[in-house]
This record gives C-alpha cells, sequence and structure tokens, in this order.
C-alpha cells in the first residue's frame, strides 16, 4: 500500500479553533442557555472540545461529567480529571455500573434468545446521554457534543446515545484534523497518542472494532466525499484493495439515518 501518495490538504488549527469558538458562542447565546455540559471521557475528541469551549464560555458556566464504568480504564478516568483540572472547570463523577444493573436485570432472554454485545455497548452510551440532559435541563445548559467528522461519516457512535446533543463543534473535523488541533493547543501528549477508545469493553479500541486505522479512514472518505471520487478510483489513488473502499463506502450508507431526523410520512402537500 503506498497511502503516503494522497494527502489530506491540513486544516489552519488557529483558524478553525477561531470558528468553532464563534460557533459555540453563537448558539448558547441563541438558545439563552447560561452554559455547557460536557462529558469527559478522557479521549482526544471530548478533551480537544472541551479545550475549545472555554476559549468562548467562562469557564463556571462549563460543567464536565465523568461517567465511568467497569470497562473505563484507569488511565481514561485519570485523562478525564486532568482535563478538567488543566482547563480549571467544574466537574462531577458519575459511575454508571448500578444503572447498567437495573437493566441486566429486566432478563431480555425472555423476549429474545441472543445475547447482544452492541445492544449492552449502546446502553452505556445512552445512559450517558440521559445523565448528560438531566444536568444540562436542570442548569438550563446546552450539551456540548464531541463527535468527529470521520465517526459520523461511518456511524461510529450511539444513536440517542454520544450522537444525542446540542451541538457537534467538531462535526466537520475528520479525526486527523482533531489531533493536529489537539497538538497545537499543547494538549498532554498521553491524550493525544493513546489508541482511541469507547471503552464500551475491556480492551476495546475504535481501529480495531473498525478494522480500519483512523489515518487511512481520513483518506478514503475525504476521497469519496470531499473529491467526490468514484470507489474503483479512490482504491487506484490509495492503491489499496477496492474492497476496502467499498467496505467503507457501505459503512457510509448504513450511518445515513443516523443523520438525520426520523422519517415522517407525507400526509398534506
Amino acid at each position: 500500500m503506498q497511502t503516503d501518495k494522497v494527502i489530506i490538504p491540513e486544516i489552519n488549527p488557529e483558524e478553525n479553533i477561531e470558528i468553532i469558538s464563534k460557533f459555540i458562542k453563537g448558539l448558547v447565546n441563541k438558545s439563552s442557555s447560561k452554559g455547557l455540559v460536557i462529558g469527559l471521557s478522557g479521549g482526544i475528541d471530548s478533551s480537544v472540545a472541551a479545550y475549545i469551549s472555554i476559549k468562548t464560555v467562562d469557564k463556571d458556566k462549563i460543567l464536565g461529567l465523568i461517567m465511568p464504568s467497569e470497562t473505563t480504564s484507569p488511565e481514561d478516568l485519570e485523562d478525564a480529571l486532568l482535563v478538567a483540572e488543566n482547563l480549571g472547570i467544574k466537574k462531577k463523577i458519575i459511575a454508571i455500573d448500578d444503572f447498567l444493573k437495573r437493566f441486566n436485570n429486566l432478563n431480555i432472554s425472555s423476549v429474545t434468545d441472543m445475547e447482544n454485545k452492541t445492544a449492552k455497548a449502546n446502553l452505556k452510551a445512552r445512559l450517558r446521554m440521559i445523565i448528560l440532559y438531566y444536568h444540562a435541563n436542570s442548569m438550563n445548559r446546552l450539551v456540548l457534543g464531541t463527535g468527529n467528522k470521520s465517526e459520523l461519516m461511518v456511524g461510529y457512535f450511539t444513536k440517542y446515545g454520544d450522537g444525542g446533543v446540542d451541538l457537534l463543534p467538531l462535526g466537520n473535523l475528520y479525526k486527523t484534523d482533531v489531533q493536529n488541533i489537539a497538538k497545537y493547543l499543547k494538549m498532554p501528549e498521553n491524550i493525544i497518542n493513546k489508541p482511541p477508545s469507547a471503552g464500551l469493553w475491556s480492551g476495546q479500541t475504535d481501529e480495531q472494532e473498525m478494522g480500519i486505522t483512523y489515518p487511512l479512514l481520513d483518506k478514503i472518505l475525504y476521497l469519496l466525499h470531499d473529491q467526490n471520487l468514484k470507489p474503483i478510483k479512490a482504491a487506484d489513488e490509495l492503491e489499496i484493495p477496492v474492497e476496502e473502499v467499498l467496505r467503507i463506502k457501505a459503512m457510509m450508507k448504513v450511518a445515513e439515518h443516523k443523520l438525520v431526523p426520523p422519517p415522517i410520512p407525507q400526509i398534506r402537500r
């Protein structure tokens, strides 16, 4: 593979931080809300979103919720706490295992014989969404999402989970763009360099689950979406099997429903 032949044009970190800051401030003002609530996972996306948010919203108006489960690594918990401490924002730790146990007691086997690992993983994301909105509603604040363009385009997020937010400031940045901004912001090296993980089960990593590295995924998405190339042309440019490009294109197609409101039948024209 000669994927180095394809280079995604680099963004200007300073310029894009300014754009995102104004975007956040505009929505906070427009909604007449009193600040932001953000889920801090210890990962690079939530950390970058938090670092940018304090450039436009007063620190005392930002709440970082840290919501570990038994599959959350000690490193992620430490990094989430470090981000809150470095930024000087208020933080709150809410372990979600007790909530999860209540659902595990529902005895789903009475209606299905399937033990669905994905359903259990998505439950964690949806419980975190509920906790975020409970705090946001109580404080008249907005829920700041942390998803990036790479995740959104292939559906690597939970519908009504981490996808259930009020704004997505990183939604037009590929994962590699987010990493570049993190370096520009001089964030802790361990947050920038550790393998991205949603922490949905022990040892889980994003790239392992998707079966592709983010640098290659971003290049495929860039060629298919930004450059509007056909799959076979994109595969030729990257010198990879066309089957891999078609697999990513299929993920994009399946994910379309996650990016739009629920379908509604047309009654009146």
